[in-house]
């Protein structure tokens, strides 16, 4: 499979925006960021960068969103985390690639990479229906407590 091939599945461009809300992109930034891989040293793409006035706009929008997300029931909540567990399953292999091409990981720690994603999501559900008002250390030093 060509690099370019997994970019497009993801309906990815050779210039992206950087800055998105979770539904739209803002934009704003004349500056980006150019990647190449250090595999074969090709050009993949470049991103926007984001800029203070946009991460503050991301911000704002982010806490209204909270507002809402926080007064749904956590069973429902578990379901719009399944429902990312499983777009992550069906393009697995689309997202493992740029991860290998960009970051010069052999293809297996691409998928791990990506597993890694859809194991938290699976987490995440079953915590849905189990809460008993405990919290938990993250597996991660120096990560914040979920």
């Amino acid at each position: 499979m060509e690099p370019k091939d997994f970019l497009r599945k993801l309906g990815l461009k050779t210039k992206n925006a950087g800055t998105w809300t979770g539904r739209e992109s803002i934009s704003g930034s004349a500056r980006s960021l150019n990647s190449h891989s250090p595999v074969d040293n090709q050009f993949i793409g470049s991103v926007s960068i984001t800029t203070r006035k946009q991460y503050d706009e991301v911000i704002d929008r982010a806490q209204e969103a909270f507002k809402v997300w926080r007064k749904m029931p956590a069973p429902k909540r578990g379901e719009i985390v399944r429902q990312y567990g499983e777009v992550l399953r069906q393009y697995k292999d689309p997202l493992s690639r740029p991860v290998s091409y960009e970051m010069g990981k052999s293809l297996q720690e691409g998928f791990g990479e990506v597993q890694e994603m859809i194991d938290i999501c699976d987490f995440a559900v079953g915590l849905s229906r189990q809460l008993y008002g405990l919290s938990m250390h993250s597996e991660r030093p120096g990560s914040p407590h979920v």
